[in-house]
């Protein structure tokens, strides 16, 4: 068997990614700004009143506070099967809303071109799945479920925008024996570097960076990324804050939680 790695700890990333070239989204893709982001601040509802699904401005706040219902079904979902390889998708039948394919494949092909081999461990999720996951924690480690998944209702990925980024590398970087993808040495990773420097070039926002936490109630997860357009995607990596902070600073809350049952 080959020795495992001696691993020197890096510290953790700051908000502001080291200085560098960014890259060219490849001429192929076509991407669209999903998010168009409005500067006045929206006035509380007098009750809950779930945004328009269709709408490009969809743009939810998602936390351990505010949620989704449980009958939201993004629009336009389709099979990541039927863009990527199965070195990128694992075999795994992940679903994400077609205006995400585009920045996507552009995102991935730019990486591949620089010997990297990102791969995608989670698309869409439904409500009814989160809640199977979530319920699955909470009998493995009942105690820190709460940190290690979302509550139904509570999780990006009943959006269809986001993506959960994995790295063959990642092992090298962990002294354990992995059990799953998901560590949050991921950002030592070669994949995990390149996308806290570039991704939002190609439109995408780390969701929950570790400066983060307070806001959105969940952990550090460098893999877990949200498609909100190159346009915010970048004004939020210049500006140096998360999508949360930034949507909590321009808009009115929304009102109280949305029922999950």
């Amino acid at each position: 068997p080959t020795p495992s790695p001696t691993i020197t700890p890096t510290p953790l990333p700051s908000n502001t990614p080291s200085p560098t070239t960014e890259p060219t989204p490849s001429a192929t893709a076509t991407i669209r700004i999903v998010i168009v982001p409005t500067i006045t601040p929206l006035p509380v509802p007098a009750t809950c009143v779930q945004p328009d699904p269709a709408s490009d401005n969809f743009i939810p706040l998602v936390t351990k506070t505010f949620g989704l219902s449980a009958g939201y079904v993004p629009p336009n979902l389709v099979a990541l099967s039927e863009h990527f390889s199965n070195r990128i998708t694992l075999g795994y039948p992940t679903l994400l809303r077609a205006e995400v394919i585009g920045p996507l494949k552009a995102l991935i092909n730019d990486m591949e071109s620089v010997g990297l081999s990102p791969f995608i461990i989670s698309g869409y999720r439904s409500y009814n799945t989160q809640k199977l996951a979530f319920q699955k924690w909470q009998e493995i480690e009942p105690e820190r479920a709460a940190q290690l998944s979302a509550p139904p209702g509570h999780s990006e990925h009943q959006l269809g925008l986001t993506v959960d980024f994995g790295s063959p590398t990642l092992q090298d970087y962990v002294e354990t024996e992995l059990t799953s993808n998901f560590h949050t040495n991921f950002y030592q990773t070669p994949e995990g570097q390149w996308l806290l420097n570039y991704a939002h070039v190609y439109g995408f926002t780390l969701s929950y960076p570790r400066e983060a936490a307070a806001l959105t109630g969940f952990f550090y997860e460098p893999w877990h990324y949200r498609y909100v357009g190159p346009e915010l995607a970048t004004q939020l990596h210049e500006i140096g804050i998360s999508l949360t902070q930034y949507q909590l600073n321009q808009f009115a809350a929304p009102c109280e939680p949305i029922p999950t049952e």
